[in-house]
């Protein structure tokens, strides 16, 4: 990227606050790297997610690929410390003269830095790069008791799996781009639940101790289920008809707006996978939606539900069960969807 455009873009931005003084040098300086101050007794958490656009309005695009690259520290129990933008952007002329000017990536990278700052976490540094399509994510380091990490392969027969988020954003947001009927409200919608942080999901793995969660994302709820149950050597079966649904997804699904991201969840899943035939195909596609920014799904010893979904709920969360672990089949299914 021209450094011209770049100086101006950072002109254009507000420092980041760093209150209690994790960066022992960084942005400010120009320096080849930030140097970052890690709690002492804590394991880092590391991760990188970028996303191309999604929504029309470019803050909320970057509120929603900051929030979903933070998910992934949240999912292991974490709670993010520090992160760097990675931005692809054109800085052309052409690319401004069609509504691509730097405005349009002050306000991503704004988005970004409010969603940041609203994890508790502190803005290090980034990188950018010139490409045609624009494209925006986060590196972020999160900090974890390295004694207490909730990972895909603590699964125990018996646990209740509670989700935090309702399913959808997939579909939604293929409404949204086709501009089909009642787009607006499908992207206002898909756009509240994927921006908002999974904060209050971590904070309950840590104060009950759990060790399984993960991130509904890009493999949809089915496909991230069954990445659990492979790495815990269970089964999982999850209950279709209490899965929460965004509005009127199921009636898009119908209207064969489901994105091919999900039906290629589905295909590759389909040999550990069996689904009831009281189960309508319809709601099995969506079970595999490719999720942006989804729920966290937490595994929750039984005598435990009750007060993980009162802590949910307390903070503002959803809490709903939608379904259960079981001892490994035999015959190879890892899924059961009923």
């Amino acid at each position: 990227m021209a450094p011209e455009f770049l100086e101006r873009l950072l002109e254009n931005l507000p420092p980041s606050p760093d209150p209690d003084g994790r960066l022992l040098c960084g942005p400010e300086g120009n320096e080849d790297a930030t140097v970052v101050r890690v709690p002492e007794g804590r394991a880092l958490v590391q991760t990188v997610d970028i996303l191309s656009p999604i929504g029309n309005d470019p803050y909320t695009f970057g509120q929603i690929a900051a929030a979903n690259a933070l998910s992934d520290v949240y999912a292991m129990g974490g709670e993010p410390w520090c992160a760097m933008n990675i931005a692809f952007f054109p800085s052309t002329p052409k690319a401004a003269a069609e509504g691509l000017g730097m405005d349009v990536l002050t306000a991503i990278l704004r988005g970004g830095a409010d969603k940041l700052h609203e994890a508790g976490g502190v803005l290090a540094g980034g990188h950018t790069v010139e490409d045609e399509e624009p494209k925006y994510g986060l590196s972020v380091t999160g900090v974890v008791d390295p004694a207490h990490v909730a990972t895909n392969a603590a699964l125990c027969p018996g646990d209740v799996l509670i989700l935090t988020k309702p399913l959808g954003t997939g579909i939604l947001s293929t409404v949204a781009k086709a501009h089909w009927d009642g787009w607006e409200e499908a992207e206002a919608e898909f756009c509240r639940w994927a921006s908002r942080l999974n904060r209050v999901g971590a904070s309950v793995i840590r104060e009950l101790g759990l060790r399984a969660a993960t991130d509904i994302t890009g493999f949809g709820l089915g496909g991230h289920a069954l990445e659990q149950a492979r790495a815990s050597l269970v089964t999982v079966a999850l209950d279709a008809e209490s899965v929460p649904l965004m509005n009127r997804v199921l009636d898009y699904a119908g209207d064969g707006l489901v994105p091919a991201g999900s039906h290629a969840n589905k295909r590759y899943c389909s040999c550990s996978v069996e689904v009831s035939p009281r189960v309508s195909p319809l709601l099995v596609s969506v079970l595999f939606d490719a999720q942006t920014s989804g729920g966290l799904l937490l595994a929750v010893p039984e005598h435990l539900a009750d007060r993980a979904r009162a802590l949910l709920e307390a903070g503002g969360d959803g809490a709903w069960i939608v379904g259960e672990v079981l001892p490994e089949r035999p015959d190879g299914v890892l899924l059961e969807i009923r």
